[in-house]
C-alpha cells in the first residue's frame, strides 16, 4: 500500500439504476448502516459493485444486479458515456475498500427490471457474503440524492442527468 493518499488508484466498479413499469428507481438501504446514524438517510443507494479482472462491465452489473438484488429479469437499456469518479472522504481513505483505492471509478447502466418485485431478494450474492441492502423500495429520482452519502450525490447528479429521460415524468 502506498504512503500517500493521493498515489492510490480508483477502483473500477459498476453501477446500476433499475427501473420498473412505472419508471421508478430501485433504492436499497445499505445493511451495513450505523443504526444511529440512519435517522439521517444517508443511507440509500442504487445497486453497485465491482468489475472483476476482466470481465465486461455490462456483464459485471448484470452480476452485482443479481448478487445484491436477486433480480435476473432485467435488460440493459442504457449506459453512461463516460466513467464516473468519487473520492472516498479522507477519513475513509486508506481504511475504506479494503484501503487500497481513494474512490470509485464507475460505469452506469440503466436496466429495465421485467419481472415481478417477489423476485427481489435481499439475500443473495456468492457464499459466505452479508447482504449488501437490509430493506428496499421504488423511489422518485427526484427524492434519491438526499438519501445517499454526501460524498456520492455528485456522481448520483451525473447518472440522473443522463438517464433522466428514462424514468417517470412523476419526478417532483
Amino acid at each position: 500500500m502506498t504512503n500517500n493518499l493521493d498515489d492510490l488508484p480508483y477502483r473500477p466498479c459498476v453501477g446500476i439504476m433499475l427501473l420498473n413499469k412505472d419508471r421508478h428507481v430501485w433504492i436499497g438501504r445499505r445493511a451495513d448502516a450505523d443504526p444511529k446514524r440512519r435517522k439521517y438517510g444517508t443511507w440509500w443507494q442504487m445497486p453497485q459493485g465491482g468489475i472483476d479482472t476482466d470481465e465486461d462491465p455490462s456483464l459485471a452489473a448484470i452480476r452485482e444486479l443479481q448478487e445484491e438484488t436477486g433480480v435476473t429479469s432485467a435488460k440493459i437499456i442504457a449506459e453512461t458515456a463516460n466513467w464516473l469518479t468519487y473520492d472516498l472522504p479522507p477519513k475513509l481513505q486508506g481504511k475504506a475498500l479494503k484501503g487500497r483505492y481513494k474512490g470509485q471509478k464507475q460505469k452506469w447502466y440503466a436496466l429495465e427490471f421485467l419481472g415481478s418485485d417477489n423476485e427481489i431478494t435481499l439475500h443473495q450474492g456468492p457464499a459466505g457474503t452479508h447482504p449488501e441492502f437490509d430493506a428496499w423500495r421504488w423511489a422518485k429520482m427526484s427524492e434519491i440524492v438526499d438519501l445517499v452519502v454526501p460524498f456520492k450525490r455528485e456522481v448520483y447528479g451525473k447518472v440522473f442527468a443522463e438517464f433522466g429521460h428514462l424514468v417517470s415524468n412523476d419526478v417532483a
